[in-house]
């Protein structure tokens, strides 16, 4: 199959065993936790798709993409890469933690020999592309060298990852199966890397904004030509071209899988028109130029038929999800209609990068829905609703109590309907919180739920849920090294994310001027 052939392509050398810790000896990130999707066959608590995913994106190691450009994969829920330049080195996206970003640099001197630091690029403002960046300068003062960011890359870097960090963090807990062990009935991928890893983030501020597409960046003698595409993936990201080796980045606009419209560890709605126009430009400006196009994930596609059947497949994966929401918007459906009419044509259905182990058709429907008719569905009876628990205790009431909702979950459970079951339960739980028996069922659909979903970030999210029901809480996030970032704060910035902690209600009476 093409992509486990492109999965290894290139392949030069790992690290073994792949166990990453920090300073304190903790394990920040544990690759041969994945050891077993190659040990055994694809069992009835996975879904065979999402399986195999999970074993490309489990590879670890050093690869070749084309002459003096390399990547570090499964070092980090991202890819590392390094440009050689005429002296140097360019780093491009130093992967989520200090410690992931130190190994991986390690392996690539290991085999390729130590280099001066020239140049690193943020291709966009997510964590898991700048927080280790700390791991790569090291010892370089960070004026020293440029730092490439796309225009807003700061802002938004400190908007998604600080404002609302804590949510977003406990989210992401459930979204990455972070409190999940890894095995067959536990996490195994989130379908676009393995998972994130748990070190120290950090966030070194950019020196050389790019604030147009066709801007042109020599680092070391190597010429970068950058296309801007803000609201794609994420509010602030672009791609480049290096004509020098005909090579491609997509950042991560064009992944061997489908992405999010909108994340379920929470963000901004992403503009799905907007990312299928500007990989529609990308192909215009640069598919005839490229003899590889490699990404920020994932592995890279190599050839110009390949490179251009894999970019128009990925815009036109994102432009028919948009048109088609649109035009079942204006038909009068709502965002969850709709997601249950939607269906991608064949040719997109059959491609493995358009497959939803990441992103989901049905959630990105509702996301689509959301961007432009907000929240509401227009129905008045949802303007005003109770909130969860008070809503549960009267549905419950309404069933003849938690023991007529449990005779009811088991025969749609029966019934094949675990959907439905799991809807009435949960009115059940919220009912009565400490009810053993709701906890317990509720738990067991959520967990067959989990196996059998194609998309990783579902499979956890339910997988945690079970888990929690069953009395395990989660105790820790995902990027538990937010500490780092808080140096790069501007007075700004540090004010507006005070301000956001403040309770205001406190302050209300109080006067701070006479």
């Amino acid at each position: 199959m093409e992509p486990i052939k492109d999965a290894d392509r290139g392949f030069m050398a790992k690290i073994e065993p792949c166990i990453i810790k920090d300073i304190d000896g903790h394990i920040v990130w544990n690759n041969e936790a994945y050891s077993f999707l190659t040990s055994t066959p694809c069992p009835e608590t996975a879904n065979p798709k999402l399986w195999q995913q999970a074993q490309l994106v489990s590879k670890q190691g050093l690869f070749k993409v084309t002459n003096s450009i390399y990547q570090i994969r499964g070092f980090d829920l991202s890819n590392m890469t390094i440009i050689e330049g005429v002296s140097g080195i360019i780093v491009v996206d130093p992967l989520t933690s200090v410690e992931c970003a130190q190994a991986a640099l390690n392996l690539y001197y290991q085999q390729r020999g130590k280099k001066p630091l020239l140049g690193m690029i943020y291709t966009h403002s997510h964590a898991d592309h700048f927080g280790g960046a700390k791991g790569i300068i090291g010892e370089y003062q960070t004026n020293a060298i440029p730092i490439l960011a796309p225009h807003g890359f700061l802002e938004h870097a400190v908007s998604e990852n600080i404002y609302v960090g804590n949510a977003m963090a406990r989210r992401a807990a459930y979204m990455y199966g972070d409190q999940l062990l890894k095995g067959p009935s536990g996490q195994i991928s989130c379908g676009l890397g393995a998972t994130v890893s748990t070190g120290k983030v950090s966030l070194v501020p950019p020196s050389v904004d790019i604030t147009h597409t066709g801007q042109v960046e020599v680092i070391d003698g190597i010429e970068f030509l950058f296309q801007l595409t803000p609201g794609t993936e994420a509010p602030a990201e672009m791609n480049f071209y290096l004509p020098q080796h005909r090579a491609l980045c997509a950042a991560e606009n064009a992944t061997q899988c489908l992405h999010n419209i909108a994340t379920l560890r929470g963000a901004t709605v992403r503009d799905a028109l907007a990312w299928s126009s500007y990989l529609d430009e990308m192909i215009l400006l640069f598919a005839d130029k490229a003899d590889v196009v490699f990404a920020s994930h994932h592995w890279p596609t190599w050839g110009q038929t390949a490179i251009v059947k894999f970019l128009s497949q990925q815009r036109d994966l994102y432009a028919f999800l948009h048109d088609q929401t649109l035009r079942f918007i204006n038909e009068g459906l709502t965002g969850v209609e709709i997601a249950e009419r939607m269906e991608l044509p064949l040719r997109l259905q059959e491609a493995w990068h358009t497959q939803g182990f990441y992103g989901s058709v049905s959630h990105n429907v509702k996301a689509i829905y959301q961007r432009y008719m907000t929240w509401f569905d227009g129905n008045p009876a949802h303007l005003w609703e109770h909130p969860p628990t008070e809503s549960a205790k009267r549905y419950v009431s309404c069933m003849g109590g938690v023991e007529g909702v449990l005779q009811k979950a088991k025969i749609f459970s029966e019934q094949g309907d675990l959907r439905f079951a799991a809807t009435i339960l949960n009115h059940a739980v919220f009912a009565e919180p400490q009810n053993r028996d709701a906890k317990s069922l509720l738990a067991s659909i959520y967990e067959s739920l989990g196996y059998g979903c194609e998309n990783g970030p579902w499979r956890n999210f339910y997988i945690s849920g079970a888990m929690e029901l069953r009395g395990f809480l989660p105790q820790k996030n995902v990027l538990t090294g937010q500490t780092g970032m808080g140096e790069a704060l501007s007075l700004h910035h540090l004010f507006a994310s005070l301000a956001v902690r403040l309770d205001g209600s406190l302050g209300s009476t109080a006067r701070f001027y006479s």
